[in-house]
């Protein structure tokens, strides 16, 4: 799935026409938070917890993670599990605070008990369509960033939509790219921390979902 790994010619060659191929998301680490039920479609029930995933850094992703209860049988899902679980990065929307506001989570397709070291635990493909004008930036420690809104289609008409931040050459190569065009991403999903000033002044600490690019093509396919 991830440039570096072997096979990684064909990904990239293929054409990307369902919605297993054009989402995919790898993660390994340790279940961070005890299930909590959230929702039920056709009799089928669904279950909320997050993810610690660790990066090469000392720095601990905590990432959100919708499971099946038709999975749960095949894994122990007490706090501290060490898993893998295959998947994809899909959004919603959620009315919170009076407004609606865009919900990433990562999906559960297959689980598994983490058994060993995993090199890259933490691997995310997709290939979708820029929705809103990418938006340049540089950051106060002169890092240059671009902000990207990839919608990525899903089965029955619907599409989830990813934010998705380039660094560096990357970062300048997408300011130029236009609404509708379609790219193909390689990175990793991540949490970030920041601060949130609410009407009455308070501020309090928010997290953000986003995906960090490490490769990135166009493709006119």
């Amino acid at each position: 799935m991830h440039p570096d790994e072997d096979g990684r010619g064909r990904e990239r060659n293929k054409v990307i026409q369902y919605t297993s191929e054009n989402n995919k998301v790898i993660v390994a680490g340790k279940v961070n938070s005890p299930l909590i039920f959230g929702h039920e479609i056709y009799g089928e029930g669904f279950y909320n917890f997050t993810l610690a995933v660790p990066r090469l850094s000392e720095y601990v992703d905590i990432l959100p993670v919708t499971i099946s209860e038709r999975l749960l049988d095949t894994t122990g899902l007490s706090v501290g599990t060490e898993i893998v679980i295959k998947g994809q990065l899909r959004s919603y929307n959620k009315y919170i605070e009076g407004k609606n506001r865009l919900v990433l989570t990562i999906f559960t397709r297959d689980i598994s008990t983490k058994n060993e070291e995993i090199k890259n635990p933490n691997q995310i493909f997709l290939d979708g369509y820029i929705c809103k004008p990418p938006i340049y930036r540089t950051t106060p420690f002169q890092r240059e960033i671009a902000d990207i809104l990839l919608a990525v289609n899903r089965a029955y008409n619907k599409s989830d939509y990813i934010p998705v931040i380039t660094w560096g050459r990357n970062a300048r190569f997408s300011q130029k790219l236009s609404v509708g065009q379609r790219i193909r991403i390689w990175g990793r999903i991540q949490s970030r921390l920041y601060k949130k000033k609410m009407p009455n002044g308070e501020v309090i600490d928010r997290t953000a979902y986003e995906v960090s690019v490490s490769k990135m093509e166009v493709t006119d396919e």
